[in-house]
């Protein structure tokens, strides 16, 4: 199968998970819950879902095994919604890559402030003596 059709139907699988999440499941344990991506085996048999919630970190598990709990009624739903032979298996993970990246961010914020020189309304000269001037030329 294509790249282009696998990738056309992980964001058809994303947008009807999100839908039937949203619209159909009514289980306490699932919260805020968005589906950031799908990703689908090559023989079409297993679809990886990642998903961040706005919960607190300790119920994360618990909206976990709601999805995972409901993964057969959503393969269901998915089936009657999209015309294909076979609909995949789900398996639902947190996505970690919007945590990666706000620890790279952060880290980065370190370094700059770190790179900034202490006092930034006074620089220093080529011979780094303090030059009051600003332009760098000596008194």
């Amino acid at each position: 199968m294509g790249r282009h059709r696998v990738s056309r139907l992980n964001e058809q699988l994303r947008r009807e998970i999100t839908d039937i999440i949203r619209q159909q499941l009514r289980d306490p344990r699932i919260g805020a819950v968005t589906v950031t991506d799908v990703r689908i085996t090559a023989d079409l048999d297993f679809a990886r879902v990642c998903i961040t919630t706005m919960d607190e970190p300790d119920r994360t598990a618990e909206t976990l095994a709601g999805l995972e709990a409901a993964a057969s009624y959503i393969r269901g739903e998915l089936g009657r919604r999209l015309r294909i032979r076979h609909t995949p298996e789900l398996r639902f993970q947190l996505d970690v890559s919007l945590e990666h990246a706000r620890r790279i961010e952060h880290l980065l914020a370190e370094v700059r402030a770190a790179q900034q020189p202490q006092d930034p309304t006074r620089d220093s000269g080529p011979d780094g003596q303090d030059d009051e001037t600003g332009d760098g030329a000596r008194p």
